[in-house]
């Protein structure tokens, strides 16, 4: 398909999906349409915040909006990561050895309360989430197209968890809070779930090849040299600030690169502006930006920094 079509298909089909989403879930537009940029980009979502969000509803809202296979990873200490990619056993009565998928052989798959699986299950992810593959007793098996993992954690419950290491935070594009609804929206799902489940009754309006088409679409949507070099200098500020120990990766600039392409294209536009890197680089680089001690007891986060960085630097016009 043309660009100028392919942009136009994305955006509607962006709008169609984010409508069908918000007959489940209220007041999250803004969320749901990082989401959809993670998604047109062909990346992960980490969504951290307390019980009782929506965290789930979202994902499962997606995955029925995009007509995707959708499977659910409840993490628990004793959870093991054979678990998760699939066994082979032996078959008693074929007297051969069959393999059975785990949940990650599946196109959304949410990955709840990820920081309560062990290290060892967790890097069980990293393959799948960086190759779309896992290797199981010497033996590759290919990932369905589209893959994407939304992992859930809570913030507040640290007892019985196993932060995720660097290299497991790396691999996810973009970080997410939904945060608390208002007075009016809150409402508003009391009288929308007063009857029955509107998720139960929720209809694909998209397909996986779709997904496919928008997330190779999304690629040609131009790129000014001049942005890319602001988007390059904002990553290498936060390898240069002082308070910074550890800043943000060369992934983390592609992924920024991959997801302000495609939230140009959900909103339309064949072309990137400052607006869509001013608005994704704290949900693409502050869970990769690790402070010094000294600046975490001066209570500073990685978020007021990533904003210190945008404040500062001139931005292209």
């Amino acid at each position: 398909m043309q660009n100028s079509d392919g942009i136009e298909r994305v955006a509607q089909a962006a709008a169609t999906i984010k409508a069908n989403i918000g007959r489940v879930l209220v007041g999250k537009d803004d969320v749901v349409e990082l989401l959809l940029a993670a998604v047109f980009s062909g990346g992960h979502v980490l969504i951290e915040d307390v019980p009782g969000i929506g965290k789930t509803t979202l994902a499962r809202s997606l995955a029925s909006s995009l007509g995707c296979i959708f499977k659910r990873i409840q993490c628990t200490p004793d959870l093991m990561p054979s678990d998760i990619t699939g066994i082979h056993y032996y078959n008693q009565k074929s007297s051969e050895f069959e393999f059975r998928a785990g949940p990650i052989m599946a196109q959304v798959v949410l990955a709840d309360e990820i920081n309560r699986a062990t290290p060892r299950t967790q890097s069980a992810l990293l393959e799948a989430m960086a190759e779309h593959q896992v290797t199981i007793d010497e033996t590759t098996f290919p990932l369905p197209a589209p893959f994407m993992v939304i992992a859930t954690q809570n913030p507040i419950e640290l007892e019985g968890t196993f932060p995720l290491p660097e290299a497991q935070l790396d691999r996810f594009l973009i970080r997410l809070r939904l945060g608390y609804p208002n007075e009016a929206e809150e409402e508003e799902m009391l009288v929308r779930f007063e009857g029955a489940d509107p998720l139960a009754d929720l209809k694909a309006v998209s397909g996986a090849q779709e997904v496919v088409e928008f997330q190779n679409a999304v690629q040609k949507v131009y790129v000014d040299p001049v942005l890319r070099t602001y988007l390059i200098r904002i990553v290498q500020a936060t390898r240069k600030h002082p308070e910074v120990e550890l800043g943000a990766s060369p992934r983390a600039s592609m992924g920024l690169y991959r997801c302000a392409q495609a939230l140009s294209a959900i909103r339309g536009r064949g072309y990137v502006t400052p607006d869509e890197i001013k608005a994704l680089a704290p949900f693409t680089l502050s869970h990769r930006v690790i402070l010094h001690s000294q600046a975490r007891l001066r209570e500073r986060t990685p978020d007021s920094i990533i904003g210190e960085i945008l404040n500062q630097l001139e931005v292209p016009v």
